[in-house]
């Protein structure tokens, strides 16, 4: 069966995701198990097969009525970053460009929804520039932002976001299941006006907290980005200003009064036990990681190159084993037949963004099947939400 696609629509997503017709013949003939090689002859016309729209689409998760609506899309900076921005920090993958897109098109249509429903959920706090200290953007940000401290590393992040939805920050998680083909090459990014989207860290909420007050530094300077942060080391190689100011304005923010007395410290060494003790109670107090703040020793020149090095081989191959057991657990279950255990976890719903679908729908602006839609709950949830 065949039906009639808006060739140009193709074309837009082509150019969004920065893909080669080449390219694209290349991810649909691995994927199929076809013994005839797709052409470009069987894509690129307006005449196409049902099956291999579906293959297309599997690539653009944009659903089929988007290729067949006559309709030709408008290819603007407003639309995407992709067409306002040339060049990231990270090289992105595909499964990065989906979930950008994704939440492009649903930053998109809350903003409909809001104005609609004569809310305003633009951006309150002013923008401030590079020049400017992160040190004291961050103390004066902290003030306003920075929640009540939680030891529980999930709580805090939990606590974090519904701050930042007071002052119409608006903060997304998503979750990538453990058997996804192909996962997001990123920890997360900022979206003009006031959007910042985060990757779940299934082995550290530190890391995503992090991210978050990464991000956070972006939206304060108003740039955009999408990247991978280098957190475990956080060292200054060869990154732009703005990723230097955002490096240190998160641990600015981050580690607040604690760190006079991480500056204060006498040099690290095997002597003092490289003041392990203390820095694993900062690293508590303040949801860095330990070795985030040994880095910042060695800024500091409070610890030597050899010594720092050592102690970061050493988180680094902690880290990597719980990788490795994590991933030897799932494929003895995957060995034995076994499902993965537990159902995914579910992403922090941001204040701001149940505020926003609860006020349109008693509005009349949506109805109950675009609230479960927008919240991305079951319908029989809804009534948790609106009553």
């Amino acid at each position: 069966m065949k039906v009639e696609q808006n060739i140009s629509r193709l074309t837009y997503l082509m150019d969004l995701f920065k893909m080669s017709i080449g390219d694209l013949l290349a991810i649909l003939n691995k994927e199929s198990k076809a013994k005839t090689p797709i052409t470009k002859e069987d894509v690129m016309t307006s005449q196409v097969k049902v099956s291999l729209l579906k293959k297309i689409d599997k690539i653009f998760n944009k659903g089929l009525h988007f290729y067949l609506d006559p309709k030709a899309p408008r290819k603007s900076k407003e639309s995407s970053i992709f067409f306002r921005k040339e060049e990231f920090n990270s090289d992105l993958n595909i499964g990065a460009k989906k979930i950008v897109n994704q939440f492009e098109d649903f930053k998109i249509a809350l903003s409909a929804i809001a104005k609609l429903a004569e809310l305003n959920i633009g951006r309150k706090l002013p923008v401030y520039n590079i020049s400017q200290s992160p040190l004291l953007v961050a103390n004066e940000v902290r003030g306003i932002l920075y929640p009540n401290f939680d030891s529980n590393l999930r709580g805090f992040l939990k606590a974090l976001i519904a701050k930042l939805a007071d002052h119409n920050i608006l903060v997304f998680e998503f979750v990538e299941t453990w058997n996804k083909k192909e996962k997001a090459n990123i920890d997360g990014f900022f979206l003009t006006p006031n959007v910042i989207v985060l990757k779940r860290q299934q082995r550290s909420f530190r890391r995503e907290i992090f991210t978050l007050a990464h991000e956070l530094g972006h939206f304060l300077l108003n740039e955009e980005e999408i990247e991978s942060l280098d957190y475990q080391g956080l060292a200054p190689r060869n990154i732009s200003r703005v990723e230097r100011w955002c490096n240190d304005f998160a641990y600015y923010f981050l580690i607040g009064s604690y760190r006079d007395e991480l500056e204060n410290l006498s040099p690290s060494s095997p002597d003092n036990d490289y003041h392990y003790d203390l820095i694993e109670s900062i690293s508590k107090q303040t949801h860095l990681s330990k070795l985030a703040l040994y880095t910042r020793l060695l800024f500091l020149n409070k610890i030597s190159a050899e010594n720092y090095t050592k102690i970061k081989r050493d988180e680094e191959d902690r880290y990597q084993k719980r990788l490795e057991e994590d991933e030897r657990i799932r494929e003895l279950e995957k060995a034995k037949g076994e499902k993965q255990r537990g159902s995914p976890p579910r992403p922090i719903k941001s204040p701001l963004l149940i505020s926003t679908i609860q006020n349109a729908f008693y509005g009349g602006v949506i109805n109950e099947y675009e609230v479960a839609k927008r919240l991305n709950i079951k319908p029989e949830k809804v009534a948790e939400y609106i009553q």
